[in-house]
């Protein structure tokens, strides 16, 4: 496989992902959007998902630049850095993993997958292994949230996004 075809089928995987975050997103009915404590809400989740899917889309650390409605600690869901913050709308979440999600192909046409470093400083992996990384912690959350909906009755019908 060569290196494009490679690139088409991580695009094709992270489009078809961030389209499942969207549904959950658009889905989430108002009154679960903050529940799950003031730590974890259904929001938080979501947008910790699409920030470090957007961050970890950049070739390092350096060349990401925030959205432009990023808070500090919105993204963090553990340790000290997890003091409530007001939620985000829906509305505003839907445009920013719209946005991530337009913006795949020509993130990972900027990435060297043969790097040998993953261009973050605190993961000493290749970065093919890294993109797959971000690809697994993406899904996790979106089962996550899945889960979150199924609990309160609201199905979820996945198709590919790609």
């Amino acid at each position: 496989m060569g290196d494009m075809d490679l690139k088409d089928a991580l695009a094709g995987q992270y489009r078809a992902t961030l389209g499942m975050l969207l549904q959950c997103v658009e889905r989430c009915p108002d009154d679960i959007w903050e529940s799950g404590g003031p730590e974890r809400p259904f929001w938080r989740i979501a947008y910790h998902a699409v920030f470090y899917t957007h961050l970890y889309l950049m070739p390092t650390e350096h060349d990401f630049v925030a959205w432009e409605k990023h808070f500090d600690n919105a993204a963090s869901l553990w340790g000290k850095d997890n003091t409530p913050v007001d939620a985000y709308a829906k509305a505003d979440l839907v445009a920013y993993i719209q946005s991530v999600s337009a913006a795949v192909g020509e993130r990972l046409d900027a990435i060297d997958l043969e790097a040998e470093t993953s261009g973050f400083h605190w993961y000493s992996i290749p970065k093919v292994d890294h993109i797959l990384l971000n690809l697994r912690h993406l899904g996790i959350h979106v089962g996550q949230l899945q889960e979150l909906l199924y609990a309160e009755g609201i199905d979820l019908d996945w198709i590919s996004r790609r």
